[in-house]
């Protein structure tokens, strides 16, 4: 072996040693025999470096996994005559190999026992035994090999191949029948060894039995000789977490529903007589998750069994299932209500499924009405952040309080399920009491009122918001609440959470300012003054932000009498901030995105006349209008980079807010009404120049390319003098980003004026499909995938461009392009239909060939196009499916093929028998085709393509 090279392997060594490790690792991976330099080494203990007996593991795992059938019989001899004797050398070193190189060896081995076993080595598992016999290391590897064979044979993690899965379950029959009893004896053997001398090994043992347990015959574990060691090593302080999960494990295991009933039942007297179900007396938090997660276990199963006996009909055993669970419920609660979270979050499984049994019962005793309002009472206490939360800077912990409460939500749902009366009444008690007193109360209880009342609105579901009509207590109590909230003044709550919390309920009932509507000035003052829109917390501003949009928008009808109070108050909010003056902005761009969409709303939804609501929208626009003339200049005498991209920013941030204040339009109509056309069109020649800018071209073409977006739908014709100009600059200098951005605004523009735009784009055609293709066949990096994904989305884009000219009936702006152009243009579809593997794109080339066979494949079509059918589109639907490439297992390619028929249909349909006779004397003749295939009608079996997909290609 290379001992130079070997030296890379080293984590220290520099990253030229570290490059020619990695180049001696491939080049021994191909190498037919370099595999047993490496088998040697490991046989013969000639290296004492970790690392490189890591690097042999590694050479040899290889081997067997890719390369083990080009090896012959003897050579597959030795490989496992090298593994053997490895193990043999285990047992006499003073020292254990490095967990990492033990665990690499196991998968080596666990990789050569699913390719032998059924084989060539059906003693595997006796020959290990025999080498290990009760030897603490041996029993170490045997233990890892068994979790590596489980990973290879049951987890579903691992992506298995249907030949795979197949193997797997074979080898997992066999074993069964010829091992299992046996392993299952040494398992015994081992955890009775090494229960008092050595918890390592017995605590991997244990995970073993859990792994092993879901797919052996559970008689073999759950009888009275192993649960009984398991109930042991639940009092052995080292044991009891491995010992829970592998209980756990059994207990999941399927199986009969009534011998699962006792099962859990006999567990649960056993762990109760033994005081594990003391729940207050236990301090170890981290080995009563586990035990939690078996309580859930046991309750989930006692769940699944009661549910099939009631399917099957078995009242009987059904209502012992239930007391069963019943009788678990108390534990449930306690785990449930637990200080530490982890403990709480692994019961709300059962917790949930037995509020499921509730719900599906038409009466509740009393014992279970106590306990629903004792899960409520849970819930909400559980709910309630703690004193460690860092609201300012949110960490890994904060991240799994938040997906804590989502499961505690679930079950708040779930509650409301069950008694909706009990859940309001609850929740109206907390919140009445804790409001009542907010300013002494800590913001933890305050927040999770809100919270309480916040969660309501979908615990108890309406249609469209309407919870202050129809059920008059309900609507009353919620009502109530509203009122409570938004008049307690409880919005000054010198809390983050607290203030979040309140904003965020106000707009989810926003429906009940419809009712009291003199509640709207307070709450739109709370919205614009230091408790939100000010607030000194920006996560607070930016929130309050674009919960105020939503608030203004929702109640634009009652927003008239505040209309130019809002828009004074605001004023300071949509300033620019242009990067030189150094000043802060309360508000980040995206923040004041919002702002600018609600002035636009308020004015546009305003009861003001026309010309009132032109001149507040020109006072909306002008600043931003006369800012952006002034940093363009800026920019284009700029010389540093980095100025010139902040310039570039706030020029895009002022045309970007222009175009959200249009978002209070929903056509030209509403513009004209507001007499806002003129202004829009104002923006427009302002922002245009912007394009012709050399400078930071691709920020400056996005946001002028957006307003124009957005003016189509406003402005519709009164935008079209303005696009010839604007689509010249956009096409100079473009990567493939920009054209793929720059076709939907063409699409657009097709798709809604048709006919009005043909000078434009048969004008502007060819430009464009100049520029496509010139990006397209730029020379790029064979490995360079980002570019080949550009030029693969920019492809579906010109095609999405001729679709849309074709379907928007202006074949003609094709047509018109010369004869050399069109055909160039048409061999590209075909190109797109059968050579690039992308069904998309595929998929769109066919309905474009389609719609000109529609159109020009009559007898007084364009000259030529008939021989173009025959020469190119009929070959195209027969080469495109039998690409290998053409996958149809894959919903796309499916598409694409039913697009092909419909082509090949089409062609029929407008060439007649023409078109049958070509396919039968002419072109099913040069594929080969039998001419017995030939004569079954090949009109009949186009007209059936639409309908059967593929039977004509399949024949062919």
């Amino acid at each position: 072996m290379d001992e130079q090279a070997l030296l890379g392997l080293n984590p220290n060594a520099d990253s030229d040693f570290r490059q020619r490790a990695l180049a001696y690792f491939e080049q021994l991976k191909i190498s037919p025999d370099a595999w047993q330099a490496c088998a040697e080494a490991l046989a013969q203990r000639t290296y004492s470096d970790d690392h490189i007996k890591f690097f042999c593991f590694q050479v040899l795992e290889h081997q067997v996994k890719y390369k083990y059938s080009e090896l012959t019989t003897v050579q597959q001899q030795l490989i496992r005559e090298t593994l053997i004797s490895w193990l043999q050398t285990q047992m006499l070193n003073p020292q254990p190999e490095k967990t990492f190189i033990r665990n690499k060896a196991a998968q080596v081995f666990a990789l050569l026992f699913v390719t032998e076993y059924l084989t060539k080595w059906p003693k595997f598992f006796f020959d290990i035994l025999s080498v290990v016999d009760l030897n603490p290391r041996g029993v170490d590897l045997y233990l890892r090999i068994l979790m590596a064979i489980d990973s290879e044979l049951v987890d579903r993690d691992v992506v298995h191949t249907s030949e795979e899965a197949r193997r797997n379950t074979l080898i997992k029959d066999t074993m069964r029948e010829q091992c299992i009893p046996n392993l299952v004896e040494s398992w015994y053997q081992i955890l009775q060894n090494y229960q008092y001398t050595n918890s390592e090994v017995t605590c991997q043992c244990l995970e073993v039995v859990g792994a092993y347990v879901s797919w052996i015959d559970l008689s073999l574990i759950a009888n009275d000789r192993f649960i009984n060691m398991l109930l042991g090593h639940m009092s052995i302080e080292v044991l009891r977490e491995e010992a829970c999960d592998c209980l756990f494990e059994i207990v999941n295991k399927g199986m009969d529903p009534v011998d699962k009933m006792k099962l859990v039942e006999s567990l649960c007297q056993v762990l109760q007589s033994a005081g594990f179900f003391s729940i207050d007396q236990e301090e170890d938090v981290d080995f009563l998750a586990r035990f939690s997660k078996l309580v859930n276990g046991m309750g989930q199963s006692l769940i699944v069994s009661w549910t099939k006996l009631i399917k099957s009909g078995d009242i009987k055993n059904a209502q012992e299932a239930l007391q069963a669970i019943e009788t678990k419920v108390a534990l449930m609660l306690q785990l449930l209500i637990h200080e530490d979270d982890d403990i709480s979050s692994n019961i709300i499984g059962f917790c949930y499924d037995y509020l499921h049994i509730l719900k599906q019962l038409t009466v509740l005793s009393d014992q279970q009405k106590a306990n629903v309002e004792a899960i409520m009472l849970a819930v909400v206490k559980k709910l309630t952040y703690d004193e460690e939360y860092n609201f300012e800077n949110e960490g890994e912990d904060e991240a799994m309080f938040v997906e804590y409460r989502k499961q505690l939500k679930l079950l708040l749902d779930r509650l409301a399920q069950v008694s909706p009366e009990l859940l309001l009444a609850s929740v109206r008690r907390v919140f009445s009491s804790t409001l009542q007193n907010w300013q002494t109360t800590r913001f933890m209880e305050v927040e999770v009122a809100i919270r309480l009342l916040y969660m309501l609105a979908e615990a108890l579901p309406v249609s469209h918001g309407a919870h202050f009509s129809g059920d008059v207590s309900k609507a009353s109590a919620l009502q109530d609440m509203m009122r409570t909230l938004v008049t307690s003044g409880v919005s000054s709550y010198q809390h983050t959470s607290v203030t979040l919390e309140f904003f965020e309920t106000v707009v989810r009932y926003e429906k009940f300012f419809t009712v009291e509507p003199q509640h709207i000035p307070c709450v739109l003052m709370a919205f614009l003054d230091h408790r939100g829109l000010r607030h000194s917390s920006a996560k607070v501003r930016s929130r309050t932000a674009y919960l105020f949009s939503r608030f203004v928008k929702s109640l634009n009808k009652q927003m008239n009498p505040f209309i130019e109070d809002i828009l004074n108050r605001i004023q300071d909010l949509l300033e620019l901030s242009p990067p030189e003056n150094g000043y802060q902005s309360l508000l980040s761009s995206d923040d004041q995105l919002f702002i600018y969409e609600t002035a636009g709303v308020l004015v546009v939804n305003s009861e003001y006349p026309a010309e009132r609501k032109q001149a507040l929208m020109r006072n909306l626009l002008t600043p931003l209008m006369e800012k952006f003339k002034i940093l363009l200049e800026k920019l284009m005498l700029a010389q540093d980079e980095e100025r010139q991209a902040c310039l570039a920013d706030c020029l895009n941030h002022a045309v970007g807010f222009a175009s959200r204040t249009s978002k209070a339009f929903s056509n030209k109509q509403t513009v004209k009404q507001c007499g806002c056309s003129e202004v829009y069109l104002d923006c427009l020649q302002t922002f245009l120049p912007a394009l012709s800018c050399p400078l930071q071209k691709d920020i400056l073409r996005s946001g002028v390319r957006t307003f124009l977006h957005r003016m189509i739908i406003c402005l519709e014709e009164e935008v079209l003098p303005f696009i010839p100009s604007a689509s010249e600059h956009m096409l100079k200098d473009c990567e493939a980003k920009d054209l793929q951005e720059f076709i939907p605004l063409i699409n657009q523009i097709t798709a809604k004026f048709k006919i009005q735009v043909s000078p434009f784009l048969q004008q502007m055609f060819m430009p464009l499909l100049h520029a496509i293709f010139e990006v397209l066949l730029r020379p790029a990096e064979e490995n360079d995938q980002s570019a080949a994904l550009e030029k693969q989305m920019l492809r579906r884009s010109y095609f999405a461009f001729l679709q849309t000219v074709t379907g928007s009936g202006m074949s003609e702006v094709i047509a018109n392009q010369g004869a050399e152009n069109v055909e160039r243009v048409l061999i590209t579809v075909i190109q797109g239909a059968v050579e690039y593997p992308d069904p998309i794109a595929q998929k769109t080339c066919f309905i474009i060939l389609s719609k000109l066979v529609e159109l020009w494949g009559g007898k007084d079509g364009p000259v030529g196009f008939a021989d173009f059918v025959y020469k190119h589109i009929v070959p195209a639907c027969f080469l495109a499916p039998l690409k290998q490439t053409f996958d149809l297992a894959d919903a796309q390619t499916v598409l694409a093929l039913s697009e092909c028929a419909v082509t090949l249909k089409t062609i029929h349909l407008k060439r007649g028998p023409e078109c049958v006779q070509y396919l039968q004397q002419e072109y099913l003749p040069s594929l080969q085709v039998a001419p017995e295939i030939i004569q079954v009608r090949a009109a009949q079996q186009i007209l059936l393509l639409e309908k059967c997909g593929y039977g004509m290609y399949h024949s062919v």
